[in-house]
């Protein structure tokens, strides 16, 4: 990309946030100009049971509410300032909780990659092993993540082991498939080269095929990664303790919004790190003639 492009897209991009950013502000300032209506007893009793005490001018809940930009500012300043202190099982630093949930990423991810990318290579050289695994992979690969979390919780009996699992079975379908797709498809007439050389099966295996299959490989290793940092989140959420995804469950039964808000940006933007990262992955094993 030139570099005249990257300029225009990055100025885009931040004119693009800059009319978010006014629209959310716009949004949240008429929304706390409106007058709440008046509580009833039983409503005043109720906020006062959860912590948001009626104010004393027309009784309206002192509420969390949707976070203006500021608010919002505010929160993950306060986050990011202290982000590894630790006062308890439901009071941990988001770096804590990132912690714990990068460690379940990268167990199930290294799991799945180190079944999917050998079985892979072996499917896509075996027309045979392919048609007879086709229909387990098929049957297997839609099947929700969290539809094997009851599974993993009954027979692993451990919730953090159940996790990983989960982000395991989850994760090795996209990788298995473009590592056989891509060694099934590699090009014929380098096949029949080495052939002709009479070059033998690991050293075609290790200097032909991986090499010609790496991008499609690292494709499924990029989607892959994309749904274990998917499904951590959602797991983490029902299992509970620790975790980014537990964080923000936790946040959201606290009834604070500004957190909620705050733990589904932090997703995001570790997410887009983790893809950043294989993509560039990708770009240095992609032969470009």
């Amino acid at each position: 990309m030139k570099p005249s492009t990257r300029i225009s897209a990055a100025l885009l991009s931040g004119l693009l946030l800059l009319v978010l950013v006014g629209i959310w502000q716009l949004a949240t300032t008429t929304g706390q100009a409106a007058h709440a209506p008046a509580m009833t007893p039983e409503q005043a009793e109720y906020a006062a049971l959860m912590g948001q005490a009626p104010s004393a001018a027309g009784g309206a809940a002192k509420s969390d509410g949707f976070p203006s930009p500021a608010q919002f500012a505010q929160a993950a300043w306060t986050h990011l300032s202290h982000p590894f202190y630790d006062r308890g099982p439901n009071d941990k630093g988001v770096g804590i909780q990132l912690a714990w949930s990068l460690s379940r990423v990268a167990g199930g991810y290294l799991l799945a990659a180190l079944v999917a990318l050998p079985l892979g290579f072996l499917i896509g050289m075996s027309p045979l092993l392919h048609r007879s695994l086709d229909p387990f992979i098929q049957v297997l690969k839609p099947i929700s993540p969290l539809a094997w979390m009851p599974i993993a919780l009954y027979t692993i009996k451990d919730s953090s082991v159940s996790a990983i699992f989960v982000i395991f079975i989850c994760s090795i379908w996209p990788m298995l498939i473009n590592t056989a797709f891509g060694v099934a498809n590699v090009r014929r007439d380098w096949l029949n080269v080495a052939r002709t050389l009479e070059v033998g099966p690991l050293r075609k295996a290790l200097r032909i095929i991986l090499p010609a299959a790496a991008p499609t490989i690292v494709t499924g290793m990029r989607i892959s990664m994309g749904i274990a940092w998917l499904v951590i989140v959602a797991a983490e959420m029902l299992v509970g303790g620790t975790g980014i995804g537990y964080f923000l469950w936790n946040e959201w039964n606290n009834l604070s919004l500004t957190n909620v808000l705050f733990a589904v940006l932090l997703i995001g933007l570790v997410g887009m790190a983790l893809d950043l990262a294989f993509a560039r992955l990708q770009k240095k094993v992609t032969y470009v003639e």
